[in-house]
């Protein structure tokens, strides 16, 4: 036991379970979720791949890459790592801003990106940086998603309609498309609203039915029994058979330095879907998930299906909800999906051919609607408005602006909203707890709590730094000249700080200065370590007495009631 902690600590987390795989109870479970898996990932893989502007068999190149790889590097039992609609039309996105000349490029310059976003995540992973997903609140990142799902599910309404596509933002697609409704070919609208209704109405009787391959099959076995390609409808055509080639897509150093911003803004998103669709699975089984070693195993999926051809890969919540209803019980349903779709990859392609696109943007429309959570946003709105308007300011940044940079005034606004909640902090006045020795609390939340006469107890509900040091020492001052009589001495309970900023040392020289002219003590109680040695560092210890620093509030109120016996009451 001792010797595999010593080879594998954590890093390939498959060597530590694998031999503790029941294959007599778990095996048929996963050998049916990876099959029923399988039978969802190969459509909606297809169709991701033509909204990624990639040949459509770079889906299926996904699957074997990410799959495998996230089944030996990855620490949930029940999440699908494989290409997204959300990380195949940032992919899109970025790749056409920067005009590739021919498709040559343009495919080259996709490869170099997913390599860079693999890259990107490892040395995350291996620098434990796990932790970047927090930078975004929930309501921020679920209406950035919810903006990208309308802004993919715009992009296949002309394909629904067999029309041509606006140029410009989201809005203006959608108007040029109900401007040119006219010019819709019926048949073709028929066949994508028959696949929609067929999607929908099979997920709503089991989500263990594969409702895309059915319509999949359906929509193949239709177009040829019609000849639906003669009468107008557009279909994928052919689709090459075998396996991918391995290697380095041919893209010039410069042009992956180009590449990197939008390489951020695509793990930043893939993470953030991926680790909450994770967290939901890891606390429905009751098992522990480890960011930092997911950011490793999205690494390898994503350098894997770029060597291999594929598309960038991230978690799906939709696919991994289809694993855990279809009983899979570890990775190993993947590695039986990654089987099935090396059995696709190498006999089964010529049989798309007849795919009509109305089929794939049905799949892909179908996907995306389920990541427009209008329930949650309006959940959102009741709980806190503030965070549900900076979710629709992301939305509508996608929407008007394009996906990076609506990722990026995402980034910008939860940012200023940590800086704007941080400086704001609650100010408390505490008083002692009536029959409870010791204990302080707010005095304007428990009326009956006692205030110290000639003390006044400070507390700041946020760790003290430059965004909120002016605010603490004028609201300090403040409250000096309410009280009458004036306080002989403040205690500052300073638990909420782990260290100090230069801002806040010399605010609190000037502070401590301007008190003592008017012969008012300044005491700090519940000084953490890193606060007492970053004040011997700055020369701020020199500006306190010997015994204006204590462990606890009610030390300092004790020795200040020793020195001043007659303010006790």
């Amino acid at each position: 036991m001792h010797k595999t902690a010593r080879l594998n600590p954590g890093f390939i987390p498959i060597a530590q379970w694998l031999p503790k795989y029941n294959w007599k109870q778990w095996l048929r479970a996963d050998v049916i979720a990876g099959i029923t898996l399988w039978g969802v990932i190969v459509p909606e893989g297809i169709a991701y791949a033509g909204l990624a502007g990639m040949p459509l068999q770079a889906g299926l190149y996904t699957i074997l890459a990410a799959l495998v790889a996230y089944a030996i590097f990855g620490t949930s039992k029940q999440l699908v790592v494989v290409s997204t609609s959300a990380s195949a039309v940032m992919l899109a996105s970025i790749i056409t801003a920067l005009n590739p000349p021919d498709p040559g490029t343009y495919l080259a310059l996709a490869g170099g990106l997913i390599l860079v976003v693999g890259v990107i995540f490892i040395l995350a992973g291996i620098i434990k940086l796990g932790f970047i997903v927090n930078f975004i609140s929930r309501p921020v990142m679920e209406g950035f998603i919810f903006g990208l799902a309308i802004f993919v599910a715009v992009k296949q309404l002309p394909k629904l309609f067999g029309i041509a596509r606006g140029d410009g933002n989201t809005l203006e697609q959608l108007w040029y498309l109900f401007n040119h409704l006219g010019q819709t070919n019926i048949l073709t609208l028929a066949v994508g609203l028959g696949a929609l209704i067929l999607l929908f109405g099979l997920h709503s009787l089991s989500r263990r039915i594969p409702a895309g391959l059915v319509v999949l099959v359906l929509g193949i076995l239709t177009s040829v029994v019609f000849s639906l390609s003669a009468a107008g409808v557009h279909v994928v055509g052919a689709i090459p058979a075998g396996l991918p080639s391995f290697g380095l897509p041919e893209v010039r150093l410069r042009d992956l330095w180009v590449l990197l911003p939008g390489a951020f803004g695509m793990v930043l998103v893939i993470f953030s879907e991926g680790l909450g669709a994770a967290d939901v699975f890891a606390s429905k089984h009751n098992y522990e998930i480890k960011p930092n070693q997911e950011l490793i195993a999205y690494g390898a999926a994503n350098v894997g299906s770029g060597l291999l051809g594929g598309l960038a890969a991230g978690g799906s919540l939709s696919q991994s909800s289809v694993n855990d209803s279809a009983g899979a019980r570890s990775a190993i349903s993947l590695l039986i999906a990654a089987a099935m779709g090396l059995i696709t990859v190498i006999a089964l392609t010529p049989l798309f051919t007849s795919l009509p696109e109305a089929v794939l943007a049905a799949l892909i429309i179908h996907a995306v609607i389920h990541l427009m959570k209008v329930r949650q946003m309006q959940r959102f709105y009741l709980l806190q408005k503030m965070e549900f308007w900076l979710g629709m300011i992301a939305l509508l940044g996608v929407l008007i602006l394009d996906i990076l940079p609506g990722l990026a005034i995402a980034v910008l606004f939860s940012l200023v909203y940590i800086i704007y909640r941080s400086s704001q902090p609650h100010v408390s006045i505490l008083g002692k707890v009536p029959g409870a020795p010791g204990a302080y609390s707010d005095i304007q939340r428990h009326p009956e709590d006692q205030p110290v006469p000639g003390l006044l107890i400070f507390r700041l509900a946020a760790p003290l730094y430059f965004a909120n040091a002016s605010l603490f020492c004028n609201r300090l001052k403040e409250l000096v000249g309410e009280s009458v009589p004036p306080p002989r001495a403040i205690v500052v309970d300073m638990s909420a700080s782990d260290d100090l900023d230069i801002t806040s040392i010399e605010m609190l020289e000037n502070l401590i200065k301007e008190l003592k002219e008017e012969h008012i003590e300044l005491i700090a109680a519940e000084v953490h370590q890193p606060v007492i040695e970053m004040a011997r560092r700055s020369g701020l210890a020199e500006h306190f007495g010997k015994a204006q620093v204590f462990a606890t509030v009610d030390a300092a109120v004790q020795d200040f009631l020793k020195r001043y016996p007659l303010q006790e009451s």
